[in-house]
């Protein structure tokens, strides 16, 4: 009898402590409606989980490292706009005498005015990206503008850093070979609006990655092989090859100028020459092979081990570089920017324009997968929601 009494091993559970209005507290919830004197309810296992969580790294960490990615963004804006901003009041700081930029005019001014806009929007896809708000904004709405964004910005992200390195290693320093042609800028003016760039293409790459693995991130988990058959792989496989037969227009054009090939360039091009136009031109190339590549990849599915992700980076970075920056410079082209004379010769812009083809093609084929891939997952879920809450006890089914 005294064993019963003892709390140590072998002692009895202490009965359920009473509670008013006829309660007892349970040791298996809180405050369950029980009768005095009778068992204790049966456990009722809680509610299964039909999604998972978004974040699997603390909240507070993540929500420091985007408020600071988001402040770095706005900042790395301010040079180039205030930079603007002065040359249209008629400053003429970092700009040489005899540079074409004194002799814009209009054409000028409309160029600076829509690029002043287009780093301004650096400012409101930083805020989208990091705000509450951001969340309920569509697809549709912010994706392109990203796209372009990626297309405009990793050629210099890429391109000048190796531009300086070259440099270092012996090259011309960005003076034409030849000599004798005006200087378009003070070179302190690249080190500060590509090094804000640079930023800008950093941090937004960065918020956007977050941004997009917790509201998409599903589309692109797994490998290649594990991908269901599409029902329209012949058309999809056909765009795919018409977009690599066409991107080999523009390839091979940039091989060619990289390599030091004047084919199809303008004569002020060609006498402008410099270490940096070749490796701008081999970077052009490098990232026509990623949207050939990445398009292929996922037309084909070769690779099956492959993560589903790397075709689609290759796909969203070829497409988003051949087409942006072809379409810029088919504008610079026209309006007769830089060095660009009026004699430019009609292959360099069917190059540009067939650049833009291409890159237009592969994109379109990417957003074609992840419809298919949203409306299969969609479709999907509807049946293992309904498993689960027809599984579940009534009382813990999901409303």
């Amino acid at each position: 009898m005294t064993a019963n009494r003892r709390t140590g091993h072998g002692a009895l559970p202490r009965p359920p402590a009473p509670s008013p209005h006829g309660r007892t507290t349970s040791p298996y919830g809180p405050e369950r409606s029980v009768d005095r004197g009778s068992s204790p309810p049966l456990r009722t296992e809680p509610p299964l989980r039909t999604e998972s969580p978004l974040r699997t790294e603390s909240p507070l960490r993540t929500g420091r490292a985007r408020a600071v990615l988001r402040a770095v963004a706005i900042a790395s804006c301010v040079p180039y706009i205030t930079l603007k901003a002065a040359w249209a009041a008629g400053s003429r700081a970092g700009i040489p005498e005899g540079s074409p930029l004194l002799d814009g005019g209009t054409p000028l001014a409309v160029g600076n005015a829509a690029t002043v806009l287009m780093d301004g929007a650096v400012v409101v896809l930083a805020l989208l990206l990091t705000r509450p708000w951001g969340r309920r904004v569509p697809a549709w709405l912010l994706v392109p503008p990203m796209w372009v964004a990626s297309g405009l910005l990793l050629p210099i992200m890429t391109a000048y850093p190796l531009q300086l390195a070259v440099r270092l290693l012996g090259g011309d320093g960005g003076r034409p070979a030849g000599g004798g042609a005006e200087p378009f800028l003070e070179p302190w003016v690249f080190g500060v609006v590509y090094g804000g760039f640079i930023l800008q293409g950093l941090t937004l790459g960065a918020l956007f990655t977050l941004y997009a693995g917790e509201r998409w991130g599903a589309l692109w988990r797994g490998r290649l092989r594990d991908l269901p058959e599409s029902p329209t792989a012949p058309a999809l496989r056909a765009t795919a090859v018409a977009a690599a037969v066409f991107a080999q227009i523009p390839l091979a054009a940039h091989l060619l100028w990289a390599a030091g090939s004047t084919a199809g360039l303008d004569a002020g091009t060609a006498a402008a020459r410099t270490s940096d136009f070749h490796v701008l031109e081999a970077v052009n190339a490098v990232f026509a092979v990623c949207a050939v590549t990445g398009v292929l990849l996922l037309a084909f599915r070769r690779g099956g081990r492959l993560p589903s992700r790397v075709p689609l980076a290759l796909a969203w970075a070829g497409s988003a570089q051949t087409a942006c920056w072809g379409g810029w410079l088919t504008l610079a082209v026209l309006a007769g920017a830089g060095d660009a004379t009026d004699r430019t010769p009609q292959a360099t812009v069917v190059i540009y324009a067939v650049q833009m083809l291409a890159g237009a093609l592969v994109v379109t084929l990417g957003a074609h997968f992840f419809a298919e891939r949203s409306a299969a997952l969609a479709s999907s879920s509807v049946p293992a929601r309904r498993a689960v809450e027809a599984s579940a006890p009534r009382e813990s089914r999901v409303p």
